[in-house]
């Protein structure tokens, strides 16, 4: 055996790993936390390749692997390079062991194969030719030739596990080995606690996660777009060439394959940690214990390694270390002795500030309250560990009244979110409802025990010059009356805990503190709660489904499905409701329990101050005090044609309109059919009596004259903007694009910037439905923004499939084939669409699908798409009712008079003179601007009318049997039928 001289081009260093059988990593010998690496390859040598994800072994490929991992894995070595291979960056070398040739003991048993010599033959060479031939003589490793060696050499590998779950029955694995030792070898780090391991001896790659700990995260790469690969020589180890060169990628391709996200950095001490378990376990033989499975099918485990005669345990040496913090999801999984010893080497680390707790300092006092101590009557109950309170010692109407308290230590299902389709997750509803029924009017004692502060909801970017974050104000609430739950706690307490009385029933739970963090001054009892719970299977710790219920929200939804349900709650005089929410002083949010639907309602005849009016935030304080998720009884008598129903309202047999008006805090409106409203004789003298004392908004009244309380008597100036017509659909609706967005210039411009010509890679792109997209336009072939409103079932197959898309920035809409589309850059993809819905105001348009739809199509289109030309469109109301973009028609209508300011006149009167529009139906009750306007229009419609144009042909048609009249409103004079 050569000797290997200590000199010039020699290293030392120690194996941290061994990838495959001729193949090793040798780190450093130095004082550094993390010592430099280098993976070099046997000189001269080529062994069996092992099996990728989804592959198969060479024949004798493991065995090869495991020879030379356990003969050199985690020893000291010296080495030296023999020789390199332009582009590729691994070297060829001469590694020792002691005075062990490392590539000559590989040779002699057998597992590895010697390379053709290129160029000169060198002694090392010829030595290791000879090896081979005499282990091929004696039919050793690679070259046993005995009955089915082959086979046999060859590891039968079950499906991975890592990156598809469903290969694995991850419950079925810990039912079986729960507690068990499995014996493992650790294939790769992935951070200081998570490793991916073949389990032995069925060789099952699976991702294990050890229990009890969390290591400092090691980031995540950019995506980078894929390079022309570089052919590499056939002195690659395992004789394995890169793959065919690939060419430039195509314009498509370079858009789709753009970075998705930034790099985000390895947080502190994460490479540290990797580096630590690494030198421990990687390559090496360890021992694992399941102890339980994540949601997501993870496996949870300890994992224990070699250290001469005895094993150690990776979590502890870690934690001990300062590489790791204690988690208590994954710890509660584990035996309790093994959690206790956890939990005291984290608080010995951070005692002695090792690593990760080098800057850390422990908090003075446990409990650390934003306000002080204060008794109030709970107005509003926002979720199962959430209420507001107003405090009684500030005024009542003041902002700082209402205060938020969120439950100490405790959590309860989210409610989620109706306008984003989130729904509430189960037993959300059930907590709530708990807390609104026992809470709700009844005064409280609140203890502020710590705040919190914590990221703006849902990671949305702060608008500049805010803060990122929010301080939420946590603390324990007493119920001051005893009730059925006093019995809920032996320790001296004011009342009921509301937060235990939630973890009793099962709606909620614990929240599993850090050491030194702030918690509930009551914490024990909610533990004890918290256990009865479970072991009573009650709330969300129950085996049985949850209860269902689905809530139609009239609030999210079109106006006319509003009115379908308008029946039905008219359905019985007066039904029973609970107010959810207080938009305005006479406006609601209801739930109605025996339609189960939500519902905007609105008090018929009395109106509050508007926003940013005087005495509004007065009103809104009233009833928020006053009915505020109250159980109350509705009558309704019609819905308007935003959605809103119009009724009566009566919280303990008392009309809230009288209370309102009595409170001088809104005015009765006589027009508004107050024949048909009950209680009308007692709103009126409640309005009377509020005159007289001049409360509020009657503070300047003086009998005989109309007071308007420091609100101005001018006409509200309504918005207007230039525009130009893009598209016209029926029903009088149309899109437009303001003329003054300099938006438009800009996308147009980066459009033309992009380079379009090649079509996109089937399977590369794959546009859903509501995915922003670039779309050629088949009338001129122009490239632009697009939203896919339909498209083929699963995967695109041909580049001839279907696709139906909406321009977003014109309002078109046509189907186009799939290499008419590609992918949308982001930095054009975020600004909104340049396309406004509009309908003209005050009229009503035939449909497409209705007589004179067509003509009224036509006739809009001559007027406004026959030439450029700009109009000035006048915002006369929005409708808000149509929700999010999804194609052609919807989305937000903004009602407008559109003006020719050439000819000075409005496409809504050039639409009635032309007999292909009528006037809504009016109604009583309308504002007086209103009432001039289809004064004015109303003389086109009689011109048509009387020339018998269009619709008016055979005389007068039908009024609207569609919408409602107002209840105990005449009949207009009777039209032809």
């Amino acid at each position: 055996m050569a000797q290997p001289a200590v000199s010039s081009g020699w290293l030392r260093g120690r194996v941290k790993a061994v990838p495959s059988g001729d193949t090793l990593v040798i780190m450093g010998v130095t004082k550094a936390e993390i010592p430099p690496e280098k993976t070099v390859v046997l000189a001269h040598l080529s062994a069996p390749r092992l099996a990728r994800r989804g592959g198969q072994d060479d024949p004798f490929a493991w065995d090869s692997r495991e020879y030379l991992r356990k003969l050199c894995i985690g020893k000291d070595v010296v080495f030296r390079t023999e020789y390199t291979i332009p582009n590729f960056s691994r070297e060829f070398c001469s590694v020792f062991i002691g005075s062990t040739n490392v590539g000559n003991e590989v040779v002699t048993r057998g597992w590895a194969k010697v390379k053709e010599a290129k160029g000169e033959v060198t002694p090392e060479h010829t030595e290791l030719l000879r090896l081979e031939e005499q282990a091929r003589q004696q039919g050793v490793g690679l070259w046993d030739r005995s009955p089915g060696s082959v086979d046999a050499a060859i590891r039968n590998l079950p499906p991975s596990a890592v990156g598809d779950p469903s290969n694995l029955d991850a419950m079925g694995l810990l039912a079986a080995n729960k507690g068990k030792s499995m014996e493992a070898i650790v294939e790769q780090v992935r951070d200081g606690s998570s490793l991916r391991v073949y389990l032995l001896p069925e060789f099952q790659f699976v991702q294990v996660f050890v229990a009890g700990i969390q290591a400092p995260s090691m980031g995540r790469r950019t995506t980078q777009e894929p390079t022309i690969a570089t052919e590499i020589p056939s002195d690659e180890p395992n004789g394995e060439t890169n793959g065919e060169s690939r060419g430039p990628l195509t314009s498509a391709q370079r858009v789709t394959s753009s970075p998705a996200f930034n790099e985000v950095s390895p947080d502190a001490f994460g490479r540290e940690a990797k580096h630590f378990t690494e030198i421990r376990v990687l390559n090496r033989d360890v021992r694992i214990v399941l102890e339980g499975v994540d949601k997501f099918s993870n496996l949870i485990g300890s994992v224990y390694y070699p250290d001469g005669e005895s094993a150690k345990d990776l979590a502890m040496e870690l934690i001990e270390n300062g590489y790791a913090k204690y988690v208590e999801w994954s710890a509660s999984m584990m035996e309790d002795e093994a959690r206790r010893k956890l939990k005291a080497a984290e608080l010995q680390a951070k005692k002695s500030k090792l690593r990760l707790w080098t800057n850390y300092v422990p908090p003075s006092t446990n409990s650390k309250a934003i306000s002080d101590n204060f008794t109030g009557k709970v107005v509003e109950v926002v979720s199962g560990d959430c209420i507001i309170v107003a405090d009684d010692s500030l005024p009542f109407g003041s902002p700082a009244a209402e205060r938020r308290v969120n439950l100490s230590s405790i959590r309860c299902p989210k409610l989620g979110n109706p306008r984003r389709d989130e729904k509430p997750a189960p037993y959300a509803r059930e907590a709530r409802e708990l807390l609104r029924t026992r809470l709700i009017g009844r005064q409280v004692q609140v203890s502020m025990e710590y705040s919190r502060k914590v990221p703006l909801a849902d990671g949305s970017a702060a608008p500049a010059g805010t803060a990122d974050s929010r301080v939420m104000g946590f603390g324990s609430v007493f119920l001051l009356s005893q009730g059925k739950e006093s019995d809920t706690s032996a320790t001296q307490q004011p009342g009921v805990n509301v937060a235990e009385l939630i973890i009793s029933r099962g709606f909620g739970t614990v929240i599993r503190h850090r050491d030194f963090e702030e918690r509930s001054n009551y914490y024990e009892n909610l533990l004890a709660a918290e256990s009865r719970a479970t072991t009573g299977k009650k709330g969300i710790h129950s085996a049985k489904d949850p209860p269902s219920m689905h809530v139609t929200d009239l609030l999210t939804t079109s106006a006319k499905k509003a009115k379908d349900f308008l029946p039905f709650l008219q359905r019985n005089r007066r039904m029973t409701a609970v107010v959810e929410y207080v938009l305005s002083g006479h406006r609601f949010k209801l739930f109605v329990p025996k339609e189960t639907c939500s519902i905007a309602f609105s008090l018929s005849g009395v109106r509050c101050p508007g926003r940013d009016e005087p005495y509004s935030n007065d009103a809104i304080s009233l009833m928020r005090r006053k009915i505020m998720q109250r159980d109350v009884e509705i009558e309704v008598e019609t819905v308007d044609r935003t959605g809103t129903f119009l009724g009566s309202l009566w919280e303990s047999k008392t009309n809230v309109g009288i209370t309102l008006l009595e409170a001088g805090l809104a005015r009765l409106q006589t027009g508004f059919g107050a024949d048909r409203i009950p209680d009308a004789h007692l709103l009126s003298q409640a309005e009377l009596s509020a005159k007289k004392q001049k409360l509020k908004i009657w503070e300047n009244y003086v009998e005989g004259e109309e007071v308007t309380n420091g609100a101005t008597n001018d006409k509200k100036q309504k918005e207007e903007f230039k525009v130009v017509v893009t598209e016209v659909l029926g029903g009088g609706k149309f899109y437009v694009q303001a003329v003054a967005d300099q938006k438009v210039a800009s996308i147009q411009q980066q459009l033309a910037s992009l380079n379009l010509k090649e079509a996109p890679v089937i399977g590369a792109f794959n546009p859903k439905k509501g995915d922003l997209v670039l779309a050629q336009f088949s009338a001129d072939n122009s490239w632009n923004r697009a939203m896919v409103v339909t498209g083929p079932r699963g995967a695109v197959q041909t580049a001839k499939d279907k696709f139906e898309v909406f321009y977003i920035d014109y309002g078109n809409q046509e189907t186009v084939t799939y290499n008419q589309l590609r992918p949308l850059d982001p930095s054009v993809s975020s600004a909104p669409g340049l396309a406004q819905l509009c309908q003209l105001a005050y009229l009503k348009v035939p449909s497409l699908e209705e007589d004179y739809g067509h003509e009224a199509a036509m006739h809009l289109s001559e007027h406004t798409l026959s030439e450029p030309k700009e109009f000035k469109a006048v915002i006369e109301e929005r409708d808000t009712s149509g929700g999010k973009v999804k194609g052609q028609g919807t989305g937000n209508i903004l009602l407008v008079t559109l003006v020719d300011e050439e000819s000075d006149t409005s496409i809504n009167a050039i639409m009635l003179k032309g007999g292909v529009a009528r006037l809504e139906k009016r109604r009583r009750w309308e504002p007086k601007d209103r009432q001039q306007m289809l004064d004015e229009l109303e003389k086109y419609q009689a011109e048509a009318r009387t020339k018998r144009l269009g619709m008016w042909e055979y005389g007068d048609i039908e009024s609207d049997d569609e919408e409602n009249p107002l209840p105990g409103a005449k009949k207009a004079g009777a039209g032809k039928r």
